[in-house]
């Protein structure tokens, strides 16, 4: 029997990314049976404290790979910004499908944008890169920590406990809520998260089947891209401690890139960025990410661990 056993997270955004994967197998693949294996992860249980205080976004991730390693399940399907820089051994991440909008969104019940917001004002966040890029900016606002899915974050807004959130245009507009967004954000000022917006496979390295049923998902631009974001914060050591972002481009045959890394406080944001053929991508994210160290990234990352 052709059966294809997909495992993911209960969230609403999580089970939309895992029918998009198993739709898109069944249109390909005449006959094949596709069946969702739902798995709640430690981060699903942990929702009263900031994620960077009991293990980042890896406990998206832990169940799951351990599913895949013991065979319960054939693939497993993640949102590319919640995967970690290094994984299991014996384990890939072959595919990365079509990137749909990376950019934040700010929505908010009272006001039409960041910039209208008074003094005091309480923006809603559990992102260390979106909560260090308010409060450089937008330092007369009040930042606080917002966890939970994007259901339980909308409803906290709603109830008056936030001015004002922000949350992915991508996440918002899969689940048919597009009209909660007030104005995207602009990547010049808010630079997304590392695989924003992109949809990754993960499987067994050794399961040619599997391998070989989910190669027609792959979207090459998308693909590269999202590598050359990842070396980045491979290259700075990065972890959900600290704000980093990247996100790359292809125009042609060039790949644009930036990066960020900021302090928790919002006190300093370094900024990177550079342009290259694509089949040089792989060394101008190096190169970017050594542009953020020379200017200090590295303090800045010795401090946040020191202090996680």
């Amino acid at each position: 029997m052709n059966l294809i056993k997909i495992g993911t997270r209960a969230s609403q955004l999580a089970l939309w990314q895992a029918h998009y994967v198993a739709n898109n197998l069944r249109r390909i693949h005449s006959g094949i049976q596709v069946e969702l294996v739902e798995i709640t992860s430690q981060g699903d249980k942990t929702l009263d404290v900031p994620l960077s205080a009991v293990g980042g976004k890896g406990l998206f991730l832990k169940e799951l790979e351990e599913a895949l390693l013991d065979d319960s399940i054939d693939l497993a399907v993640h949102s590319m910004k919640d995967v970690t820089v290094t994984l299991p051994d014996g384990l890939h991440i072959p595919i990365i499908c079509k990137r749909d909008d990376p950019r934040d969104a700010f929505v908010s019940n009272r006001y039409a944008s960041l910039k209208e917001m008074p003094e005091g004002a309480v923006v809603g966040s559990c992102s260390l890169r979106r909560r260090s890029i308010l409060r450089h900016h937008y330092p007369h606002l009040r930042v606080e920590n917002l966890r939970g899915n994007v259901n339980t974050r909308l409803k906290r807004l709603d109830d008056g406990d936030y001015d004002a959130i922000i949350l992915a245009c991508a996440g918002l507009k899969r689940l048919d809520m597009a009209e909660r967004i007030r104005t995207p954000l602009d990547t010049d000022v808010f630079l997304p998260a590392v695989g924003q917006g992109a949809v990754g496979i993960e499987c067994r390295i050794n399961d040619a089947r599997v391998n070989q049923l989910i190669a027609p998902l792959s979207h090459d631009k998308t693909a590269r891209c999202v590598a050359a974001e990842r070396i980045v914060n491979e290259a700075l050591d990065g972890g959900c401690h600290v704000p980093i972002a990247a996100f790359a481009t292809i125009d042609k045959n060039q790949l644009a890139l930036r990066a960020l890394v900021g302090d928790p406080d919002g006190g300093q944001l370094l900024t990177a960025r550079g342009v290259a053929e694509i089949d040089k991508a792989n060394d101008l994210a190096r190169n970017v990410a050594e542009q953020l160290l020379e200017k200090g990234a590295g303090d800045i990352l010795r401090d946040v661990y020191a202090t996680a």
